[in-house]
């Protein structure tokens, strides 16, 4: 029986693991995406960055010529919106697990956002699209989902605010109030991913539209507001570690007396924790997933940079100096663990959607992209000052990776809410453990056993 030519990308171990939890199309779907990357992908990356112009006015009025070619090929091809289950979005969704697109996306992480955004599966719009999908009217879902689902616009999620520590959800103060027939929005928003393309055409905005409710969880709801809304003002552009990510980006918005209709309340008053909740979850995954291609093609960059005769130094092969095997070792380990509880979060959140997999995204969200930053980490140090530069892609892959210890909920929320439901455990382990002690001490007594118990 041939083997699949992901195993190439990934490991036989964890395939095997797996395979037989792939339907038939999921394993054709993953070999066509394969030939796509490798054909048409990957090859166009650099391109793709050349025709980025570095004029600081232009860069953010480019559609990428190549990106958008690829965009047409992908959809020709069937690769398109493979995040989308169809088990959780019969409408709109592919006959794919999120097990399945777990595999896909790391191979998608190997080409960065260029290679998640031709196959129409990159963020903000991956949990956008599901936001849309599970919570807007179908009013809503035929005026934005639908061109989304398209490729046809882009989009934004507005959350993160500048001066306040948006970690904590209930800490927003943008306001959302409803005035006669309209929706009236007024904020100050920061790091807002996808405000900066020229196709943005929506932003999806958390406010508080009750500050004053008991419940701090029934605060806020969330409102789509076109990009071109009267009041909406992209700021500028944040950095990121330098990086601007252009054209997305990631930028300081500010709504002032912003006016939509109140047909533009997504699922009701009050629902805007409820529904990030939910849209969060898989968008946290598939920020993993594709961390662990990230991880893997760095690692494959330090293969070839240690055995490269050229880059031999005092007459010897990087590999043959210092702790260079143990450091590819590590990284393979890692690699490996890592990946597993990728697939264990993905195939909790097929059984049990992304509300009962809290535990495996969140344990995912805190150890994945730290091990990303890892192996990069090492794989730089191996490429000396080229590694830093902008002749490879480590530095740029580096910085994506130590911005997702933060994007999405910092690595402290997610230990601190794992930690605190293991102790949640603490009270029924006790009960357990004096059960076999009891049982302990009357076999004792049974077989006069007077050993100290």
């Amino acid at each position: 029986m041939a083997t699949h030519p992901v195993v190439e990308y990934t490991s036989p171990s964890s395939w095997a693991l797996i395979e037989d939890k792939l339907s038939p199309f999921a394993k054709e779907t993953l070999v066509k995406l394969i030939k796509f990357l490798e054909d048409e992908v990957w090859p166009a990356t650099r391109i793709a960055h050349a025709q980025l112009p570095a004029d600081p006015e232009a860069r953010w009025k480019t559609v990428i010529p190549v990106v958008a070619d690829l965009k047409a090929k992908a959809k020709k091809l069937g690769l398109w919106n493979l995040f989308l289950s169809k088990t959780h979005y019969p409408q709109w969704g592919v006959p794919l697990t999120n097990l399945e697109y777990a595999v896909m996306a790391e191979l998608l992480g190997r080409g960065g956002q260029i290679a998640s955004e031709s196959v129409n599966c990159s963020a903000p719009d991956t949990g956008n699209m599901e936001v849309l999908a599970r919570y807007a009217s179908p009013e809503q879902q035929k005026k934005w989902l639908v061109p989304l689902l398209n490729g046809e616009i882009r989009s934004a999620f507005s959350m993160t605010e500048r001066f306040v520590a948006s970690s904590d959800a209930t800490n927003i103060r943008t306001s959302i109030r409803q005035e006669g027939n309209e929706i009236v929005i007024n904020g100050h928003k920061w790091y807002i991913s996808g405000a900066g393309d020229p196709r943005c055409a929506l932003h999806l905005v958390l406010g508080k539209s009750d500050p004053e409710n008991s419940d701090t969880y029934r605060q806020q709801s969330i409102v789509i507001v076109p990009a071109n809304a009267p009041g909406v003002k992209v700021v500028r552009p944040m950095g990121v570690f330098g990086y601007d990510d252009a054209p997305e980006g990631h930028c300081e918005v500010i709504y002032e007396n912003v006016r939509v209709p109140v047909e533009n309340l997504v699922y009701g008053w009050g629902k805007g924790f409820e529904i990030i909740q939910g849209r969060l979850g898989p968008g946290r995954t598939h920020h993993c997933m594709r961390s662990i291609g990230a991880a893997q093609y760095a690692l494959d960059l330090m293969l070839q940079r240690v055995t490269d005769p050229a880059k031999k130094t005092f007459g010897k092969y990087l590999y043959e100096h210092g702790t260079v095997v143990a450091d590819i070792a590590k990284s393979r380990a890692e690699i490996e663990s890592a990946r597993l509880l990728v697939y264990s979060a993905a195939l909790q959140i097929d059984k049990a959607q992304a509300k009962g997999a809290l535990k495996e995204i969140g344990i995912a969200k805190f150890v994945v992209p730290s091990m990303a930053c890892g192996v990069i980490d090492r794989v730089i140090q191996s490429y000396g000052a080229e590694g830093v530069s902008q002749d490879t892609p480590l530095a740029a892959m580096w910085a994506g990776q130590r911005t997702l210890r933060i994007a999405d909920g910092p690595d402290a929320v997610h230990i601190q809410q794992i930690g605190q439901r293991e102790l949640k455990r603490a009270v029924a382990l006790t009960k357990r453990t004096a059960e076999i002690k009891k049982k302990e001490r009357a076999l004792a007594e049974k077989y006069n056993v007077k050993a100290h118990l």
